[in-house]
C-alpha cells in the first residue's frame, strides 16, 4: 500500500508540475502576445506638450502646425488640445484659469480629469525647450497607430471579401497610405506676404519668357498657345460623337510627347488593343498611310519607315495598357507608375467604359469616377485627359456643333473637368463641304483662360493632326 500510495503522489507532483508547466507558458504566450498588439503611444510626451503650452501659450502655433487633436491617444488630452486650439482661434489667452473655465463651459472639466488635472500639466514638463522632441514623439505613435488600423483594415477585408474586389481594396489601401503619408510629411505654412510674392514672381516669369507654355506640348502649337499647355493637375474631358477622331487626337498628343519630347506619358485603353494602338502610331508618326500598312502593301521606303518609327516607339517613354477596366485598379496602377516612371501625363480612352463602385445608378457612377479623376490629378499634380462619349441630342438638331449640355450621363464631367474640348468635323455631316479634313477643337470650358475654336487639319490616311499651315 505504502508503495502504491507513494506512486500516485508521485504521479499527482509530475501531473501538478505539468499543468503549472502549461500554465506558464499559457501566461508567457498571452504576455507576449500582449506586448505584440499593445497599442503605440506616449501618455508622458502627450502630457508635455499640454503642460509646455500652458507654460508659453505661444507654442500652440508651433504644435499645431504638426499636429491635431486625432493625433493624441488619450481621449481627455484629445478634448484639451482642442480646447486650447479653439481659445487661440478666438485670440484668448491660454492659462489655468481660461481652460478649465472653457472646460466647465462645455461640461468636459470633469471627463478630462477635473481642475487637478489640469494644474498638474505645467509640472510634467521637464523643459519647454523639448517641445519639438515631444511633438516627433506623439506624432510617430500617432503614425504607427494608423498603420497599425490599415493593417485591421485590410485584415478584415481579406476575410469579408464578398462585396470587395481585390482592386477595390487595393486602391483603398493605396488611398489611406497616401493619406498617412502626406500627414508625415510637415510642410511650412506660408503667411499672405509670401504667397503673393510666390504669385507675383510666377507673373513675372511669365511676362519675361513671353512665348513659354506653362504645361505640356501637344503637337499642335495653335492649340498650345491657346490653353498654354496642358497644365499640372488639370482634369480635362475630350469628348465627341463616334469617328470623330478622339482616340487618334489622344494618340497623337501621347505619341508627340512620348516620341518626339522623350516625356513619360500612360494611355489607358479601354476600347482598343495595344497592338491595335501601335499600328496607328506607325501611321501618325512615320507617316505610313493606315490602309497599306493594314493590308502589308509596303514598298522600300515604307518598309525602311516603319523600322525607324519602331525602333523610335521602342526606346520611347510610352506605357500603354489596355487590360484596365476597373477606376480603383487605374489608380492603383498610376500611382504605381508616378512612383517608379515619373509619368507626366494620362490619359484615359474612354471615360464611359469604366467601371465605378455605384453599379445600380450610372448617373452617380460616372459622377464617382469624374470627381475621382480630377482629385488623381492633384494627388499626382499631372493633367488627365479623360475621353468621352458625347450623347445622341447631337444627331436630332440641326446644328451638330455639340455644347456642354451633351456631355453623356452625368452634369458632373462638366462641373469637375477644368477643361472641356469637343471634336467636331463639318464634312462628316456635310460631305459638300468646303471645309473638308478640317477639325475644329471647341474649348467649350477652360476654368482658368479662354474659351474658342481651334481649327487643325486632319490627315485621314496617316490619322495625324496637324496645324492648318503645316
Amino acid at each position: 500500500m505504502k508503495t502504491s500510495d507513494t506512486k500516485v503522489k508521485t504521479i499527482r507532483t509530475n501531473a501538478d508540475k505539468l499543468k503549472a508547466k502549461q500554465l506558464e507558458l499559457l501566461i508567457k504566450e498571452k504576455k507576449d502576445d500582449f506586448m505584440i498588439k499593445q497599442i503605440p503611444k506616449n501618455i508622458k510626451a502627450e502630457e508635455a506638450i499640454l503642460g509646455s503650452i500652458l507654460i508659453d501659450e505661444h507654442l500652440i502655433n508651433k504644435v499645431s502646425e504638426t499636429l491635431d487633436a486625432k493625433d493624441f491617444y488619450r481621449q481627455s488630452h484629445k478634448t484639451v488640445f482642442n480646447a486650447m486650439v479653439f481659445l487661440n482661434n478666438k485670440n484668448n489667452a491660454i492659462d489655468i484659469l481660461t481652460l478649465t473655465e472653457y472646460l466647465n463651459n462645455i461640461n468636459k472639466l470633469e471627463e478630462v480629469g477635473g481642475i487637478a488635472f489640469i494644474t498638474s500639466l505645467p509640472n510634467k514638463v521637464p523643459s519647454t525647450a523639448n517641445i519639438n522632441y515631444y511633438v516627433n514623439i506623439v506624432r510617430e505613435k500617432s503614425f504607427l497607430r494608423k498603420i497599425s488600423y490599415i493593417g485591421e483594415n485590410i485584415a478584415n477585408w481579406g476575410y469579408n471579401n464578398e462585396n470587395n474586389t481585390p482592386e477595390f481594396i487595393l486602391d483603398k489601401i493605396e488611398e489611406m497610405l497616401s493619406k498617412i503619408t502626406k500627414k508625415m510629411v510637415v510642410t511650412k505654412v506660408d503667411n499672405i506676404q509670401s504667397q503673393t510674392l510666390k504669385a507675383y514672381m510666377d507673373i513675372e516669369n511669365i511676362i519675361n519668357n513671353k512665348g513659354n507654355l506653362l504645361g505640356l506640348e501637344t503637337g499642335l502649337h495653335d492649340l498650345d498657345h491657346f490653353l498654354q499647355g496642358l497644365k499640372n493637375s488639370d482634369f480635362m474631358i475630350l469628348a465627341a460623337r463616334p469617328s470623330m477622331g478622339k482616340t487618334a487626337f489622344a494618340l497623337n498628343i501621347a505619341s508627340y510627347l512620348a516620341i518626339e519630347k522623350d516625356i513619360p506619358v500612360i494611355f489607358f485603353s479601354l476600347e482598343m488593343s495595344s497592338s491595335q494602338l501601335i499600328h496607328r502610331i506607325f501611321s501618325c508618326r512615320g507617316l505610313i498611310e493606315m490602309p497599306m500598312l493594314k493590308s502589308g502593301k509596303l514598298n522600300n521606303q515604307m518598309t525602311q519607315d516603319l523600322i525607324d518609327i519602331s525602333n523610335k516607339l521602342s526606346r520611347s517613354k510610352l506605357i500603354i495598357q489596355d487590360d484596365i477596366f476597373n477606376l480603383a485598379a487605374l489608380r492603383s496602377i498610376a500611382r504605381k507608375l508616378k512612383r517608379e516612371n515619373d509619368i507626366k501625363l494620362i490619359i484615359i480612352d474612354y471615360l464611359q467604359l469604366l467601371e465605378g463602385n455605384n453599379r445600380e445608378n450610372r448617373n452617380l457612377e460616372i459622377s464617382e469616377i469624374s470627381r475621382s479623376l480630377k482629385l488623381l490629378a492633384k494627388e499626382l499634380d499631372i493633367p488627365i485627359i479623360a475621353l468621352s462619349q458625347l450623347s445622341r441630342s447631337v444627331e436630332s438638331r440641326q446644328v451638330k456643333k455639340p455644347i456642354l449640355s451633351d456631355l453623356r450621363e452625368s452634369g458632373s464631367l462638366e462641373q469637375d473637368a477644368d477643361i472641356v474640348m469637343f471634336l467636331y468635323r463639318e464634312d462628316y455631316y456635310i460631305p459638300e463641304t468646303e471645309n473638308k479634313n478640317i477639325t475644329e477643337v471647341i474649348i467649350a470650358k477652360n476654368r482658368n483662360g479662354p474659351t474658342g475654336s481651334i481649327p487643325v487639319f486632319f490627315h485621314k490616311e496617316y490619322l495625324r493632326f496637324q496645324d492648318l499651315e503645316d
